[in-house]
């Protein structure tokens, strides 16, 4: 399956801006003990939530390019090797003296993550400029999605670009220390989706009930932001729209946890593809919930089963488990 971007094919791609790094998870088998050496299990795949979001989209069959930054060494060519059959990566910029970006997850015996170590300079690099010299692909996008790797100045920079050219452009959070890259004016997003810890970094609050978690949406909107979700892992979700209603989505309940790793990034990806598909806000909910639940069920970041088929197989799964 391939998904190069054809300045002669009519379907507008699906731009993602953001991380690409390799992921290693370091499962800790007994209960976890610091200061000395915990016995664990490891695994190599390939990561990045931008990278994650547009393998997502790329297995639902939509036309999805990556935009990014790596190093000239085997690690970009083993993100190249799984990543190139559901996007396309030649808008990857290489640098030979900096290394591909890596990120390192430690979960706890019952599948938690219990810290995560990031080495993630070479984003610095996804600057203004770079983009400009892909100016082609980014002016024929249906929609540019932005992880928060990248510099402040280019986020910036995308958010006066989507305006400019009636792009819609959904911003992701990657973690809190991130948020002070994140724009005050927000009035060019389309769509923010950010979790509890991020929130509470940017708009300096705790959120402690119902009230302060429905709260801090409104406070989202009033940036200007059109549609914004704030989760909360197990605890849900709240999401708002622009002079709309603020309202309160369950997780799916997932008994058995394998790995929730890649679960907000496929969260994300469910959002954006059904908002695409034009479906109703419920089921734009709905869908990244399913999708997150059916990857927390997995021990892979992003699960290989995925495609239109199968999503919509889940969605209707979903559904009829609640009438019945």
């Amino acid at each position: 399956m391939t998904n190069a971007f054809d300045p002669e094919n009519k379907k507008a791609p699906i731009v993602c801006v953001g991380g690409g790094n390799v992921d290693k998870k370091l499962y800790i088998t007994e209960k976890v003990m610091a200061q000395t050496s915990n016995p664990v299990k490891s695994s190599r795949n390939v990561g990045g939530v931008a990278r994650n979001i547009s393998e997502n989209l790329g297995r639902l069959g939509e036309e999805v390019v990556f935009l990014s930054a790596a190093g000239d060494d085997p690690e970009w060519k083993y993100i190249d090797e799984l990543s190139s059959p559901f996007m396309n990566v030649n808008y990857v910029t290489k640098f030979k003296n900096e290394p591909t970006g890596s990120y390192t997850a430690v979960l706890d015996n019952r599948g938690d993550l219990y810290i995560a170590l990031a080495d993630m300079d070479i984003f610095d690099s996804i600057t203004p400029e770079m983009l400009l010299k892909n100016v082609d692909v980014l002016t024929e996008a249906k929609c540019i999605v932005v992880d928060m790797n990248c510099p402040g100045e280019t986020i910036e920079f995308l958010c006066q670009f989507a305006a400019e050219h009636h792009i819609p452009l959904v911003i992701i959070p990657v973690s809190s220390p991130k948020m002070k890259r994140l724009p005050k004016d927000l009035t060019a997003v389309s769509w923010l989706i950010v979790n509890k810890h991020e929130t509470e970094t940017f708009l300096d609050m705790n959120i402690h009930s119902q009230e302060d978690w429905e709260h801090s949406v409104k406070r989202w909107l009033e940036l200007g932001v059109q549609n914004v979700i704030v989760t909360n892992g197990s605890e849900g979700v709240v999401t708002g729209v622009k002079n709309g209603a603020i309202r309160y989505f369950p997780a799916v309940e997932t008994p058995e946890v394998v790995d929730v790793t890649g679960a907000g990034d496929s969260f994300c990806s469910a959002v954006i593809y059904s908002w695409l598909q034009n479906k109703d806000f419920d089921e734009v909910v709905t869908s990244g919930l399913v999708n997150a639940h059916k990857t927390i069920l997995s021990k892979y970041t992003v699960r290989p089963e995925l495609s239109p088929e199968n999503f919509n197989h889940d969605m209707e799964e979903f559904t009829n488990e609640k009438i019945y």
